[in-house]
């Protein structure tokens, strides 16, 4: 109480002497006014008393400031804005990793909540300009490259099934902006029968929207029921009337020069099918990273892969060369005609995947070949998650069968080991294989070896040949778990619950070799063998190439049903119950525990 007095007594005086100096100034004003000419010594008299007077107030206001500056009940007020600091409610999601540190609480609610629909940043997207600027990433012998006039016109297909409405509107209007009239005679949208309500009148409000600018440059083809890409496509290409068919998802953005060079490319060669370089647009804050130019290869499960291109091409040194390659990874232009010459797209493929090797695979086999364009970069969101199809792994496999009992010949068997299915008896229905398999002969395509060695050296099928069992390894002693390659990076394989998927996919061949967690498809891979340490009790993963060269002891005897002994140490791979409940693997002296593995071969 008595602090409080204090500062009422200070400030009431503070006042006083404000009080006292206006009215000091008044008077001099007054005296003047009225004497006309006043003596000079009296008005630098009350001049200085006025200063003084100043003076004082200005000390006393210091001192106050001094004094209240620290108090909890005056606190010291600046001219500067306290910073609010918003708590993030979801600390854990990757959209707020590195971006959106300044939203509102409400703000981080509806973007978290339209990410975990879309699996991108469609709060931002809806924020930024539909014609926004990018960087040009082209090598600079792009910008100084000279086309033909008179390229050959485009269809250009965007797929999508409930994509965000403002990615879709920035595709179409970076497609418009960036391509020149004259050859971009249509944009077709396929709708996988989406279910969003925002792509229906809103989307057709757009499209009535540039039809004002630009009378029929879009068509809409709608799915009355969900058909997967592979449909989509096929679709598209049936709806395009171009010279070239460009194939597009919806969540991209075309940017300067894009079409030009892939045009000109088939222009010079009908026969030929096209890629753009996909520049990456990450899907927290939809910035644009530079990717460089590289070959789509695939894997024997027919995953999609970066390679690099062949060392003829980096002998030019000039990344502005178009550079052979053995797949497309599903974003690509042909020459329409040609397409439908050579069978258009699989309709037998279903749902996703492995179309798009099926594609690049059959056009080098039956008179094309297929290549990636540097000088055209397309920007790409890669998806943080695909909340539509969060697992595409059974409709991938279904669809690489297909693709192997049709083109792969012989070397068909890699994909079966691959994917861990049984040759025979294993169930999957890969649909009517008939058709594709007359196209086959009647284009009088080359065999599957001669891209092996021609197209796609690198892929390794030496290790595949000598295998006698692929799958799950279960001990019969505990039949619900599995050898599993264990925490990566490490060495050290566990036993885990049987879930047979990669990290438990293990191999026995004819060299002895127990391969865990999967083969490796590329000659420059190596993969990883298990190994018997000499001592101590715990198994050891080496890669197999570094085992050989320092002698370690990976060799082992095994036959379905028996015992897994290593041939230098003689001892087994086993398991025991550790001081809880828990079973482990080791290597000890062998007691006769037995081992199978799922699919032996006929000769193990």
């Amino acid at each position: 109480m008595r602090t409080h007095m204090r500062r009422v007594v200070i400030l009431g005086g503070v006042l006083l002497l404000i009080y006292i100096a206006v009215n000091m100034i008044e008077s001099l004003r007054a005296e003047k006014s009225a004497a006309g000419v006043m003596d000079q010594q009296v008005v630098r008299d009350k001049l200085d008393r006025i200063e003084r007077t100043i003076d004082k107030l200005a000390k006393l206001i210091e001192v106050h400031d001094e004094k209240t500056s620290n108090d909890k009940h005056f606190p010291k007020v600046t001219k500067e804005k306290q910073k609010v600091v918003v708590p993030k409610l979801y600390p854990d999601s990757h959209l707020f990793k590195t971006w959106g540190s300044d939203l509102s609480e409400e703000e981080q609610k509806e973007a978290e909540a339209l990410y975990q629909i879309y699996g991108y940043n469609v709060y931002l997207s809806n924020q930024i300009p539909l014609d926004r600027k990018l960087p040009d990433t082209r090598d600079s012998r792009c910008l100084a490259k000279d086309y033909p006039k008179d390229l050959p016109t485009a269809s250009v297909v965007l797929i999508y099934i409930n994509e965000a409405l403002s990615i879709i509107k920035r595709a179409i209007r970076s497609i418009i902006t960036h391509t020149p009239k004259h050859l971009l005679k249509e944009i077709i949208l396929v709708d996988d029968c989406s279910t969003y309500d925002d792509l229906g009148k809103p989307l057709q409000d757009y499209i009535d929207q540039i039809h004002n600018e630009i009378p029929g440059l879009i068509k809409k083809v709608q799915h009355e029921r969900q058909m997967g890409l592979s449909q989509s496509r096929i679709s598209g290409w049936e709806h395009a009337t171009a010279d070239v068919v460009v194939i597009l998802d919806a969540h991209i953005e075309a940017t300067e020069g894009w079409a030009e060079p892939l045009l000109a490319r088939i222009k010079a060669d009908r026969t030929v099918v096209v890629s753009p370089v996909f520049d990456k647009v990450h899907f927290d804050d939809l910035h644009v990273q530079k990717y460089e130019p590289a070959s789509q290869g695939f894997d024997w499960q027919l995953w999609c892969m970066y390679e690099t291109f062949s060392p003829e091409w980096y002998k030019l040194a000039d990344p502005s060369q178009p550079g052979k390659s053995p797949s497309v990874m599903g974003i690509f232009a042909a020459d329409r005609g040609f397409l439908g010459e050579i069978g258009g797209l699989d309709g037998g493929m279903t749902v996703y995947g492995g179309e798009n090797v099926e594609l690049g695979i059959r056009v080098w086999l039956c008179g094309g070949s297929v290549e990636v364009v540097p000088c055209s970069k397309i920007a790409h969101i890669e998806r943080a998650h695909k909340p539509y199809a969060p697992d595409l792994s059974a409709a991938m496999r279904r669809n690489a069968l297909r693709v192997a009992e049709i083109w792969l010949d012989d070397y068909k068997k890699n994909v079966y080991l691959a994917w861990s299915v049984p040759l025979k008896d294993h169930g999957i229905d890969i649909g009517d294989i008939s058709e594709r398999k007359e196209l086959r002969e009647r284009l009088k395509c080359k065999p599957f070896k001669w891209y092996l060695d021609n197209v796609y050296k690198s892929l390794n099928t030496r290790i595949w040949d000598n295998i006698l069992g692929y799958g799950g390894l279960q001990n019969a002693l505990f039949k619900d778990f599995c050898v599993d390659q264990g925490p990566v990076p490490g060495n050290i394989p566990i036993l885990y619950v049987c879930h047979f998927q990669l990290p438990q996919l293990c191999y026995y061949n004819a060299d002895g070799e127990i391969i865990i967690g999967g083969i490796k498809s590329h000659k420059y891979n190596n993969n990883r063998c298990l190994v018997d340490p000499g001592s101590g009790s715990t198994p050891n993963l080496v890669d197999c190439q570094q085992a050989k060269q320092n002698k370690f002891h990976m060799h082992w005897d095994f036959k379905q049903g028996q015992a897994i002994r290593n041939k230098s140490s003689n001892r087994c791979l086993e398991i025991a119950q550790e001081k809880g409940s828990n079973y482990e693997l080791i290597i000890q002296e062998c007691s006769g525990q037995k081992w199978t593995i799922t699919n032996p071969m006929a000769t193990f």
